[in-house]
């Protein structure tokens, strides 16, 4: 009976002949580790400012409400309240979109910044590796050829 090759051995041989940088892998990791840092310190503080900003509009809303629903002398009293609390609602809404289109236009921002750092970051370390790897091919090749 024929023996089967052992195929442990076999990938272990071809992988130690492919020459790999761990150096690379790491320094990759780390880059890629520390933009996903970055972006969830954008991401989080842009939740804590449109959370203060909707905490704000609601007390806000709420006085007014409260200020609304006192108890009038006259009846015409009750359409004044309903028209100044509807404008005032109207004019505090605009106030609160246009906070919360200053935090999502930081967060563009922001991120288009790190974005780029992140592609001069990673451009560079993958013309390092790039370099270093045809340095090693020519050193095979002109150890190869000197074998001869």
């Amino acid at each position: 009976m024929a023996k089967t090759q052992d195929m442990t051995a076999m990938f272990k041989d071809m992988m130690g002949a492919f020459p790999v940088d761990t150096k690379a892998m790491e320094a990759s990791f780390k880059t890629t580790t520390t933009l996903n840092e970055k972006l969830s310190g954008v991401a989080l503080n842009a939740v804590e400012k449109s959370n203060e900003i909707s905490s704000k509009w609601t007390k806000d809303t709420l006085a007014k409400m409260s200020e609304m629903s006192k108890a009038k002398a006259e009846p015409a009293d009750y359409a004044k309240a309903m028209t100044d609390f509807a404008s005032a609602s109207a004019e505090a809404a605009a106030e609160h979109m246009a906070a919360f289109a200053e935090v999502a236009k930081k967060v563009q921002m922001d991120t288009v910044e790190l974005m780029m750092a992140a592609g001069k970051d990673m451009g560079e370390d993958a013309t390092a590796a790039m370099t270093k790897a045809g340095q090693d091919v020519q050193a095979a090749a002109k150890k190869a050829t000197a074998a001869k």
